[in-house]
């Protein structure tokens, strides 16, 4: 696992190429310094895609409007899109209510069939079982007793497209942090989708321009495993 520290244009194509590329990049909604958007990112982290990859963006409704034409010329192609609901969400004062989501999108290579992308159905353990009972038939049909039977309701359910998560307000060490259950970067930040990565058994590589949240985001995950530690990367 390792977080360079840098501009993820220079230091993460060499690096490819990418299964996956989890990006978090600013969006662009506000006139802040830090949440102007990052050019030419997206064009580099298409070519540093493998061709069965996947690129999972973070994003508004307004930040994916304003920069659809980007997708369109790095060739990519939707595939899917799931829906962050917390518990409190961004305000602006230009905003007429509180926006309480945001999106994470799918991409994947315009030229690969979608039969070739790496697409588990995902799913969530929370099926239950349910006893549906029979009524008594009348006696002139026949001695037949009440019955039940039991049947599972769904198995493992398919996941719902819209994901509630509690934020990481009051606990985050990055203004933006993902809760890290909700990921699966080029855009490292609190070091969130490293932890996802070791959590679920995956390689990670993240990249952060702010040299103090890069240590911290060091910090974080060797918590979880340190540097150096079996290879991983």
């Amino acid at each position: 696992m390792i977080v360079l520290t840098g501009d993820c244009r220079d230091l993460m194509p060499p690096r490819g190429p990418f299964d996956m590329i989890l990006a978090d990049p600013p969006y662009g909604d506000t006139s802040l310094a830090w949440d102007r958007r990052v050019e030419r990112w997206l064009v580099l982290a298409r070519a540093a895609l493998k061709p069965t990859g996947s690129i999972w963006v973070f994003g508004s409704l307004r930040s994916f409007m304003a920069t659809a034409d980007r997708f369109t010329d790095a060739r990519l192609r939707i595939a899917q899109e799931i829906v962050w609901e917390k518990q409190n969400g961004s305000s602006f004062h230009a905003d007429r209510f509180k926006r309480v989501h945001e999106l994470a999108v799918q991409f994947y290579p315009a030229e690969t069939a979608w039969r070739d992308i790496y697409n588990d159905v995902q799913t969530t353990p929370d099926a239950t079982a349910r006893t549906v009972r029979r009524k008594q038939r009348p006696p002139h049909n026949g001695q037949i007793d009440a019955g039940h039977y039991v049947s599972q309701d769904g198995g493992p359910r398919i996941m719902r497209s819209v994901i509630y998560l509690r934020n990481c307000h009051g606990r985050a060490i990055h203004p933006t942090e993902k809760p890290s259950v909700l990921l699966g970067d080029w855009f490292a930040g609190s070091g969130a989708a490293g932890e996802a990565c070791r959590l679920s058994g995956r390689r990670y590589i993240g990249c952060e321009i702010d040299p103090v949240m890069a240590e911290r985001a060091r910090s974080r995950l060797a918590a979880l495993l340190p540097f150096g530690s079996g290879g991983a990367s």
